[in-house]
């Protein structure tokens, strides 16, 4: 395979001599760019990367969030209150403020004020999760690694639209100078006819159809460097320099592709096209773990200390105020907490449904996607098999219709044919040149499209030298 593809590179090489030697004076004064400048540029303009980017880094700071949730609680608090204490006994349900429970050592109401202070310092730490802690971190790194992989397959698909517009490009400018070398043809016969006209030997009309021809093929040729400054408008886009600086040189011809036939399957998991599919199906695997995890019960380990004051004495004493703001008692506790609910098993099976459809999508879109590619890559090597045969084929009608022209030119001098015949001829030729760009054009796109299905869309585009 990569003797074939040396072989009909070099066939390439030798052919473009033949039609492109026509190239614009102002092109060749100016920064030429290669495909791997372009692509270079895009990587570094491209506002939708740089926005991905930031959200890939977003993702991995995700995983060092997720890490911080299983730092231990530890929480501190004073606080100094003025109250009423006219409480009774009985206990009651949580409320927003938390009256006592410990009754009154009175028997009348005493709503006399009083101050209090309570500072307390709380941990709490989960000994045992049964695998939540891995399950969130997982699930953390796997929503990174499809930051990045979308991110990655964005890029891919962004030097791909490049590759096109190149392509694209170098067909344009390629056809602009046959068309040049068309219309340089026809001023030369517009000469002759004028001359022929002016002594008498050609009629007239034969004049005025050469002008319109030519005037055609004017009009034509404006057409298609319109056409090219889209193009370099499009390319401006992608990359961020200026369209009027953006030129695509075909003057050294360097397209050897060698390594561009490396044979790699469409299921590559290198090809970013793949690898997002991958990652997706590995972020809700990921979920699913870790919905499994998030409703097991949890093992806990918690402890406290306090201290309070209060202007209320044992003995029903009610002193200064300020006596409360004071610590006249302390306490700590410590205690493990087994902590379950009930209905977590009714929850954990309703979030699975979701989780599972979701992964069954994802593997659905991943077998979309290698089907897609494998289709790509068999019309790619259809149509890189048509080519390169046409492309064996098409220098002997290039030569052909050369020398028919020439016959030509050479008889209606003499007199021996008429216009049409004459323009007959030059059509062929223009359109044997055309055919040529049409067909190296679509042999270029094809190997683009291949290496885009294999995953060696890279290795592609540094074989593309300016």
């Amino acid at each position: 395979m990569v003797v074939l593809i040396k072989r009909t590179a070099g066939m390439v090489i030798r052919i473009w001599f033949l039609i492109v030697f026509a190239i614009p004076a102002s092109a060749q004064r100016n920064t030429t760019y290669s495909l791997q400048d372009l692509v270079d540029s895009l990587q570094h303009f491209m506002p939708m990367l740089l926005q991905q980017q930031a959200l890939v880094n977003s993702a991995r700071a995700g995983i060092t969030e997720a890490k911080h949730t299983f730092l231990p609680k530890l929480i501190i608090s004073d606080q100094l209150s003025l109250y009423s204490s006219n409480g009774l006994e009985g206990a009651y349900l949580p409320l927003g403020m938390i009256p006592s429970v410990s009754g009154s050592i009175r028997a009348a109401g005493n709503l006399q004020p009083a101050t209090g202070n309570i500072a307390s310092l709380y941990g709490e730490y989960e000994l045992v999760n049964f695998g939540l802690r891995k399950a969130k971190l997982d699930n953390a790194e796997a929503y990174a690694g499809l930051a990045q992989a979308d991110y990655n397959k964005q890029l891919y698909l962004l030097k791909l639209q490049a590759g096109r517009l190149y392509f694209a490009m170098l067909k344009s400018r390629s056809q602009l100078s046959v068309d040049e070398q068309n219309i340089s043809r026809l001023e030369s016969v517009y000469s002759v006819i004028s001359a022929l006209t002016r002594s008498g030997i050609r009629a007239g009309v034969d004049s005025s159809l050469a002008k319109a021809e030519l005037s055609r093929s004017r009009v034509s040729y404006n057409e298609k460097l319109g056409n090219l400054n889209q193009l370099a408008l499009q390319l401006s886009y992608l990359t961020g320099i200026p369209a009027a600086n953006i030129h695509i040189d075909t003057t050294e011809k360097k397209y050897p592709l060698q390594g561009a036939g490396i044979f790699r399957s469409p299921d590559n998991p290198d090809n970013p096209l793949v690898a997002y599919y991958n990652s997706q199906n590995l972020l809700y695997q990921s979920a699913e773990a870790l919905v499994k995890k998030s409703y097991l019960p949890k093992i806990i380990l918690a402890a406290g200390s306090w201290g309070r004051g209060s202007s209320i004495q044992y003995n029903d004493d009610y002193t200064s105020l300020a006596n409360g703001f004071g610590y006249q008692r302390f306490n700590y506790a410590a205690g493990i907490a087994f902590t379950y609910d009930l209905f977590n098993g009714t929850r954990k099976n309703d979030k699975l449904v979701q989780s599972r459809y979701q992964l069954q999508a994802s593997e659905y879109a991943l077998e979309q996607e290698r089907l897609w590619l494998r289709n790509t890559l068999s019309q790619s090597d259809e149509s890189i098999r048509i080519a390169e045969k046409n492309l064996a084929e098409l220098p002997n009608q290039l030569q052909a219709a050369t020398e028919s022209y020439d016959q030509k030119l050479a008889q209606y001098k003499a007199g021996m044919i008429n216009l049409v015949d004459l323009n007959n001829a030059a059509f062929l030729l223009y359109a044997a040149q055309s055919s040529y760009i049409e067909t190296l054009n679509g042999w270029f796109l094809s190997n683009l499209e291949r290496s885009a299905a294999m995953g060696n869309l890279d290795s592609f585009i540094q074989t593309i030298k300016r």
